[in-house]
């Protein structure tokens, strides 16, 4: 018994002598964890740092179940942070964007924030003019998750979105499980149930990466493969149509590699509305996160980035809204194009698309969805 409490009282000084490390030094990609600490409204806010044998990191913070840096290897070991993000929470919660956040209840728009259920009409908090948005505002990314780290690598996360939240129904209890795995892989597992009422959802992972590792150049010379014969195209308002078009023949063929820049000021309508790419691609994966569904490399540094998922649709998204008036980690102020999303998940307006792979949970049922970004270096 006496071995017992003297155990006990040797773990519980390392874990205090581990939380004091934490914020007396700086992580590998240079934050501190005590800039992330903050009181909001009665919940607090911290800073995970998760590390593989192979020297990888990846912070988070549970402000929106954020990654705001990934350090990655090059093909000589360097590790550089691949990520755009801020230094600290304040920046996060005062500047309106979503750099690494989980987004939801529903990533993408869902048009006239309107949608029908079992003949049921449900109407939503509007955002982006008459339409909701990334689940509205506030979304999961400007919410404060409750965090567990489970391992030195591992990381899950915990929200209940309210019946009611921004008009969707149905009280949802979400968790996000956040893995840096030997492989150099970072896997996302999300899960959801809803206890009193269907509802629709659809989460996704929203960094932006630059696998370069240097944020201050375009990705437009990185070479991008996407797993995808066909993609959703917008009207002139950028409102899907509920088309699938085939990607054969124009810009959004990526089925052989080709430079991000090569096409995208092409005289193309679709690349005209959104000013470069912003598309979801329907994959050919068929739902097997064992599928490649995406690959970005960059010859310079090396760096290759695979995506993995059981989604039906990858989001391309080359940061055309940044204009370097978002300033983050290490000074450096954002540029468009500097990075790109490649956000896993269903179609936009699917709850009014039934054409599209329905996004409805019932109660009873467990919503599951799974990304997996690996980090090679060639």
């Amino acid at each position: 018994m006496v071995y017992k409490k003297i155990i006990l009282s040797l773990l519980a000084v390392f874990t205090l002598l581990t939380a004091c490390k934490c914020h007396q030094e700086l992580s590998l990609s240079g934050l501190r964890c005590k800039d992330f600490d903050a009181n909001v409204n009665g919940q607090i806010t911290k800073l995970y740092v998760l590390k593989n044998t192979h020297g990888m990191e990846v912070c988070i913070t549970n402000y929106g179940a954020r990654v705001v840096s990934i350090m990655a290897p090059d093909r000589n070991g360097r590790m550089e942070d691949v990520v755009c993000g801020f230094s600290n929470i304040k920046d996060y919660i005062s500047q309106k964007q979503n750099f690494g956040a989980t987004i939801g209840r529903y990533a993408g728009r869902i048009l006239n924030s309107t949608f029908k259920i079992d003949s049921v009409q449900y109407k939503l908090k509007p955002n982006t003019g008459i339409h909701s948005a990334h689940g509205g505002d506030p979304g999961f990314a400007a919410k404060i998750w409750q965090a567990e780290q489970v391992a030195g690598n591992v990381l899950r996360l915990k929200y209940l979105s309210v019946n009611g939240e921004n008009g969707f129904p149905g009280n949802l209890n979400v968790k996000v499980i956040y893995t840096l795995t030997n492989n150099n892989e970072l896997d996302i597992d999300y899960t959801a149930t809803v206890t009193d009422s269907p509802t629709v959802v659809n989460l996704t992972h929203h960094s932006f990466f630059n696998i370069s590792g240097n944020l201050n150049t375009t990705v437009e010379k990185q070479l991008l493969y996407v797993n995808a014969n066909g993609y959703t195209p917008y009207d002139s308002l950028k409102c899907v149509t509920g088309e699938i078009a085939p990607v054969a023949g124009t810009p959004f063929d990526f089925t052989s590699p080709h430079s991000i820049g090569e096409r995208i000021n092409a005289n193309n309508s679709q690349l005209q509305v959104t000013g470069g790419y912003d598309h979801t691609f329907v994959l050919n994966t068929h739902g097997k996160d064992t599928c490649l569904a995406a690959k970005l490399k960059d010859p310079q540094s090396g760096r290759v980035l695979e995506v993995y998922t059981d989604e039906p649709g990858l989001h391309v998204y080359t940061a055309n809204g940044l204009k370097g008036k978002l300033v983050g980690k290490g000074g450096i102020a954002y540029q468009t194009r500097n990075s790109i999303c490649l956000e896993t998940l269903h179609f936009a307006d699917s709850p009014n698309k039934p054409q599209f792979p329905t996004t409805v949970l019932r109660p009873g049922q467990k919503y599951r969805s799974h990304c997996i970004y690996r980090f090679i270096a060639e």
